[in-house]
Order: C-alpha cells, then sequence, then structure tokens
C-alpha cells in the first residue's frame, strides 16, 4: 500500500466530506479513493469514516488520525518540491578569471546541450581553492602540477616586439654593465603565481645571472599585459593570452613551465562531467588544445608566436 497517497485521499475526502468531490479534489477516480482509503482502514485496524449515513463522516478514530495524515501529506509535498528544486539547482563552479567571456559563455551552452545547468564563477587560483573548501561552489577548476593535470597549457614569454631566437635564453636579459640600461623584467601573473610556477621561474632566473626584481609577480593581468605593451618588460602567459593582447611569444629555452588544471571538489558525477564531458570545452576556455585528458595543450618549441607571420 502506498500510505502517502492513502493518507492523500483520507485528507482530501475528510476535507470535502464526499467520496465523490474528495476523489476529485485529489484529481482521482471515485473508485480509487474508496479502494485506498479501505486500504489505510485496514492497515490501521479502525474505521476512518462512518459510512451509515449519506453525509460522510469521520469517526473518533478518524479525527485522531487526520492531523497526522495532514503532516504526513505536507512533508510528501515538501520533499517534492525540494526534490525539483535540487534537480534545478545550478552547478557552480569555480573557473580560472583568466579564462577569456566568450569561451566561458560557450562553455555553459555545451553544458546545457548535456542538460547540466552550469554557472562558472571565475577566481584567482587562492580564491578557487577556497571556494572549494567552503563549499561555496559545487566544483573548481583548480591549478595543480602538471603530473597530475588533466588540462595542460604550455607558458612563455610574451613581448611587444619581434623575438630574435625561436626560444629565450634567460641569460640574454641580464643587465648590461652601463648603470643605465634598463632591466627587463619578467612579470607573472596572479594565475601563475602558484608555488609549481612561480618557484622554478625564479631560480632559473636566479642561475641566469637575473635580479631579483627582474621576476616578480604583477597585481593583475592587465597591469602585466599593459606594462609588456608599453616597455620592454615580458609577460609570462599562454599562446592565447598573447594572441588575445596582439604580443609576440616565445618558449623558454631549457625550462618546461605549463599551467595544470584539474577538477576539485564536487560530487563524482559533477567532476566526470567536466573531465569527460566537456573536456575540450574547458580546454578551449584554459588555452589548452583539445586532446586526450592529461595531455592537452602540449606544444613544441618551434611554433609560430603569437603576431608573427608564417
Amino acid at each position: 500500500m502506498d500510505i502517502v497517497a492513502a493518507c492523500r485521499s483520507f485528507v482530501a475526502v475528510s476535507g470535502h466530506g464526499s467520496f465523490t468531490s474528495g476523489a476529485a479534489a485529489a484529481g482521482i477516480p471515485q473508485s480509487v479513493a474508496s479502494r485506498r482509503i479501505a486500504a489505510l482502514e485496514e492497515h490501521f485496524g479502525a474505521r476512518l469514516f462512518d459510512r451509515k449515513s449519506r453525509a460522510v463522516r469521520l469517526t473518533p478514530f478518524g479525527q485522531d488520525m487526520l492531523p497526522t495524515a495532514r503532516r504526513l501529506v505536507d512533508l510528501a509535498d515538501t520533499m517534492t518540491d525540494d526534490a525539483e528544486r535540487a534537480r534545478s539547482r545550478p552547478l557552480r563552479v569555480a573557473v580560472p578569471e583568466i579564462c577569456p567571456p566568450h569561451h566561458l559563455a560557450a562553455l555553459v551552452v555545451a553544458a546545457r546541450r548535456q542538460r547540466i545547468d552550469l554557472e562558472v564563477r571565475p577566481a584567482g587560483p587562492q580564491e578557487r581553492e577556497r571556494l572549494c573548501q567552503t563549499l561555496e561552489v559545487g566544483t573548481g577548476i583548480v591549478a595543480v602540477p602538471e603530473a597530475t593535470a588533466a588540462w595542460r597549457v604550455p607558458l612563455g614569454l610574451a613581448a611587444r616586439t619581434p623575438f630574435p631566437a625561436p626560444t629565450v635564453f634567460l641569460e640574454t636579459l641580464r643587465s648590461g654593465r652601463a648603470r643605465t640600461q634598463a632591466r627587463r623584467r619578467i612579470l607573472i601573473q596572479p594565475e601563475d603565481d602558484v608555488a609549481h610556477l612561480r618557484d622554478p621561474l625564479t631560480r632559473a632566473g636566479h642561475s641566469a645571472g637575473l635580479a631579483p626584481a627582474q621576476v616578480s609577480v604583477a597585481p593583475s593581468l592587465v597591469d602585466a599585459a599593459a606594462a609588456a605593451l608599453g616597455s620592454p618588460d615580458l609577460l609570462l602567459c599562454s599562446r592565447q593570452q598573447a594572441e588575445d593582447f596582439a604580443l609576440h611569444w616565445r618558449p623558454l629555452t631549457g625550462l618546461r613551465l605549463l599551467r595544470g588544471y584539474d577538477v576539485a571538489a564536487g560530487m563524482r558525477e559533477d567532476v566526470e562531467h567536466l573531465r569527460t564531458v566537456l573536456h575540450a570545452d574547458v580546454a578551449r576556455c584554459l588555452g589548452a588544445a583539445a586532446g586526450l585528458p592529461g595531455s592537452a595543450g602540449d606544444s613544441t618549441p618551434g611554433d609560430r608566436p603569437a603576431g608573427d607571420p608564417e
């Protein structure tokens, strides 16, 4: 016996004083309402209604059981409403704030085609970690070392003028002996201010004889790009970012720097949606080439720099 359906019939008939009217209000045939109430009476071992007269009246037992039956029906209705809200609740995903808006919009559209209501929340690497830990988002695309990454994005240096060689030697950025000679800085944007990217570059700069101030973290991507556009300074970035800012791009000699990303926190189903069904769409947002999970975004040092003719 469906006790909730039976209680729903019981409440409807008691409220209308008629099996016919109560059944109509419940949206079921009168015969179905009668069978459900009879089954409920058999289950409890006592009559709910006095059927001796034309008017349907509650028995003393029925009067005692009616409040509980109402609470059960109300609770079932509330549970149904909660389930509907849970199904329609969007999957909130923390994404890198460097993702181009048009690619994020395309990701949301691709997710909707898969019946996934995606809501993206751009944030920096530390903020994405915090959002995942505090459960303010359902899941997040977080920065991880290359070895554990589902997406990889090669990094290089970008400048306003073409590079003379296919790769950049850090030694060529050393200051000359003349005090008036400007030191070209390598600017790290906040997205790359993580230990597995910042520290190797800092160590390599030290080994190449660069001054400590020549490798520094910029307040924002806009600040770093503006410096690269308006001065000899260099921006550490992906090739896609260099193209967006019309900068020339080259990889570093002897130093392989790759942004690594993976999905953190969240329900297992949500994680798999991002890693598999939406893998290529996420890759485009991150600036990684679409490919197999864990190998996306790899490129060779001979790639044509952004802004250079083929």
